[in-house]
Order: structure tokens, then sequence, then C-alpha cells
């Protein structure tokens, strides 16, 4: 998986502007005052395991009709990506393929002549999301009346985002360092000659996009069901541009004054609404968990037609498994088909455990955790039917996400007051399961960890795996940056 593969959300270039279905919006600074620039907007992409482009065209206008300009630009990217399997780990490096841009600012026009352009990534492909990190350079040189002057624009900053099943954000972080030079010319009447000055832009652009589960009730009370789920994806974008920049007048810096401001834009998508399937279970009226269950089934991560949930009896390592890969859209692989008829004397593929046969239909699930790392078995055994501890649920969600190896060197205490029981294989996953609000002591600070998770129990703590998706990295990734800059 790539930054740049259409399941990535990311800002549109890297002008800090923002977009929704029918209007794109940037503020430009090459005339150094801040101007704010509407129109249209379309972007391309061709993707491959190895490689790919991403094309992006811009038609904009000044948003003060009383402003005449104009902004013209067709920028292409070209990246390759190398994939690192036994590390899960993917890197790309994107360059400038093609670009054209013009800028037109009253009796001005900013042509651009020259454009550098360097990003590197790494991506951490982990069973429950990807996690990636950029670093950006780029440089644009803009030829002022072909003649007259040039500006020249340093960027330099980074990226960072994740993608999973429940959300995607991509936040840009972007430092520009503008120099102007406007060249002296005989019989200037206007005066403009022969000056130059600097400034600076930090841009911080977001785009975010949440699935939510959302309930709906039933408006009539004659009904057989009284309400049910659905998921709501909303997709907006934040930019924040923070600019030090000379006070002009009459488009000439005056002398040891500077204008200094933010300008924030914010564009949002119509919502997509899918309705979910409607759960009929008649063991959870009132129970403690009721509404974390009938969440699950409606999300197919629980399936059967059966009206009973049993919300109290053990949970199973099998069951678990299966519902934590639906609940993350983790795919198994399916077996290969061939052209060939195969007969009763083929040889069935070998499985990777003692107790889950390859015809059990349960084993893709079975295969699949394993080669993601989110769970590892007992001396070749995966024990499908025994009953799921505390410290192992803990440990298959902190491995879908991969902050174990966030905790800290071994020696380390986790706070609760059991700590003494927690498993050596556990440990790293209990202490990360803490610090990110998943795992929470009992009113004495216990955590109890080889103790028997009831289904109800394992639906409450995947509810808040899925919270953690869909509303936790999202506070980290985009507002905790945008929002407290």
């Amino acid at each position: 998986m790539t930054p740049l593969q259409p399941v990535w959300a990311a800002p549109p270039d890297y002008c800090g502007g923002v977009n929704n279905e029918y209007e794109y919006q940037e503020v430009v600074f090459l005339s150094g005052e801040p101007v704010l620039f509407k129109g249209s907007f379309t972007s391309s992409e061709k993707i491959s395991d190895v490689k790919g482009t991403v094309s992006y065209k811009f038609d904009l206008k000044p948003a003060d009709p009383a402003l005449k300009g104009s902004l013209d630009r067709r920028v292409t990217y070209e990246s390759a990506y190398t994939n690192f399997s036994p590390q899960g780990q993917t890197t790309g490096a994107t360059g400038i393929k093609s670009y054209r841009e013009t800028v037109v600012l009253g009796e001005d026009r900013f042509t651009l002549e020259d454009y550098q352009f360097s990003r590197s990534d790494v991506v951490d492909n982990r069973p429950a999301a990807d996690f990636f990190s950029g670093t950006i350079a780029a440089r644009k040189v803009y030829k002022l009346n072909k003649d007259e002057g040039t500006v020249i624009v340093d960027i330099s900053g980074g990226a960072v985002g994740y993608s999973n099943f429940w959300g995607k954000t991509e936040t840009q972080i972007l430092d520009y360092n503008l120099q102007s030079e406007l060249l002296p010319s005989p019989g200037d009447e206007e005066k403009r000659g022969g000056f130059s000055w600097a400034g600076t832009v930090r841009v911080i652009a977001s785009d975010s996009l949440r699935k939510s589960l959302d309930y709906s009730p039933n408006e009539v009370s004659l009904s057989s069901f009284p309400g049910g789920h659905m998921t709501v994806e909303k997709r907006e974008m934040v930019s924040s541009c923070q600019y030090d920049l000379p006070r002009m007048k009459d488009g000439v810096p005056r002398e040891y004054q500077r204008e200094s401001g933010e300008i924030d834009l914010h564009q949002a998508m119509l919502p997509n609404i899918e309705r979910l399937i409607l759960p009929k279970f008649r063991d959870l009226g009132g129970h403690w968990a009721e509404e974390d269950i009938k969440k699950l089934y409606s999300l197919n991560v629980f399936q059967g037609t059966s009206p009973f949930f049993l919300p109290d009896a053990p949970m199973t390592r099998m069951d678990f498994t299966r519902a934590v890969m639906r609940s993350c859209n983790i795919s198994p692989e399916q077996p290969q088909k061939t052209g060939l008829v195969r007969t009763r004397k083929a040889a069935s593929e070998a499985s990777l455990v003692k107790d889950v046969p390859s015809s059990n239909p349960d084993y893709q699930y079975v295969k699949e955790a394993i080669n993601r790392g989110l769970v590892q078995g007992v001396g070749g055994y995966f024990l499908p039917d025994s009953s799921l501890t505390r410290a192992q649920a803990v440990t298959i969600l902190v491995r879908g996400l991969g902050f174990e190896y966030n905790a800290p060197a071994p020696g380390f205490f986790t706070q609760f007051r059991d700590d003494a029981e927690i498993p050596a294989w556990a440990k790293d996953s209990v202490y990360m399961a803490r610090q990110i609000g998943l795992l929470a002591g009992d009113s004495s600070n216990r955590v109890h960890p080889n103790q028997v998770m009831t289904r109800a129990e394992a639906s409450a703590m995947l509810i808040r795996f899925l919270s953690f998706l869909e509303r936790d990295l999202q506070q980290d990734y985009r507002e905790n940056i945008v929002l407290y800059k």
C-alpha cells in the first residue's frame, strides 16, 4: 500500500487548498499579499504495485470579483514503490513528471519556469491499519511578466497519515519561504523596480474521511423493528495558512513593516449513508452490552440466524479472531482456482495448525490471522474452541495496530495491581492497550489478564477498538495538529 493510492485521503497537490464536489479553494501569496482563489479542480490516478501517477488540473479565479486575475495549473507527479514484505513495510519515492502554471493578479503575470519536487514515504502496513510518514522538499521558480523579476518559493515539510476501514487521514505540514526580486527598468513610472521582499507561510492541510456507526429510530410504532443502524461516511478538508509578509502599498513593500495573519479554509463533501441489517436477538433485552452486540451484528461481524446470542457464554478464540478480522475488513485470501478439475486424489493445502484442517470453512481466517501476525497459536495448535482470555483478546487487537512495538524496554510495570499475573507474551500489548484507552482496570485497578471473557465483554472491547480506529486516530492526526498548531 502506498501514500498515493486511492485508499488514502490526501489534500490535492501541495498548495494548502481544500475542495468538495463542486469547488476548490486556495490562498496564493506570490504578490506578497494573501489572495483567495476559487474554482474547479479535477484529478486522475494510475496506480500499480510498483509505480503510480497522479495528475491535477486547476482553473481558478479570485474570490473577490473586484480583483482581476486567474490561476491555471496542470501538474503530474510520478511515484515508484518498493515493497518490503518480511518487514510488512512499503517505501515510496515521488517526483515531478510535468508541470504548467500561470497566475494572473491585476496587471502582473507569474509564470512557473521551473519546479523541482521530491517526496519520500515509508508505510507501516499493519493488519488493522496502515500508518505512514513522508518528507517533502520542493522549489518553484516563477517569472514575473517574462523579464521583470522572479519569485522563488522553497517548500519543506512532511506528511503523516493512516488508513483503515473506519477512517483515513493525511495531514501535510509545509513551510514556504518566498523570495521576490523585481528588477529595475528604465522609465518605470510606477517606480516598482529595484526592490525585493521575503516572506514565510506555514501551511497545514488535512484531508480526512471517517466512517461512523449511527442509529436511526423507526418513526412509526406499528413496525416489525424499532430502528436500525447505518454507516455514515463523511469526508472533509481543512487548511490553515499562517503568514508573515511585508506590508504592501500599490505592490511595493513598505520598509520595516510586516503583515502577519492566519487564513483558515474548510470544505465538506456530502455524506454517504448505508443502512445495515437488523439484529433480532431475544436474549439481549436490558443486557448491559445490548447496544454493542447489536452494532456488531448489524456490521455482519457476528453472523447467523439464531435468535439467541448467549451474551454471558465464554467467547471462543475462533469467534473472536473472525470478529476482529470482519470488523476491520481484513479479507481472508481465498484459494486460487485453476482450470483443472480437482480429483479426490488431488493434494489439499497443508494446514498451518494441527487442529483446524484446511477443509474447515474457518481455516482461511486462521491462515490469514497467522500470516498477518494477529495470532501465533500454542505449540502448533490454534485451539479454536478454547475460551478467550482478556490477555489474548488485548494482544490480538494491539497486534492489529502494530502498537506492541511502542511499549518500553522489557522490565517495565503496567501500573495494574495484578501486573505480576500478566503473561510475558501479553505484557507489551496490555501496556499499550492501557495507553490508548482500550483497557482499564476495575475498581481496584486490576485487569484480570487470565480471566475468560464473555461474548458480551469481548463485544464491548471490540466496539472500543472500532471507536479508536474511527475517532481517536483522526483526533491525533488532524485535530491535534491543525487545531493545536
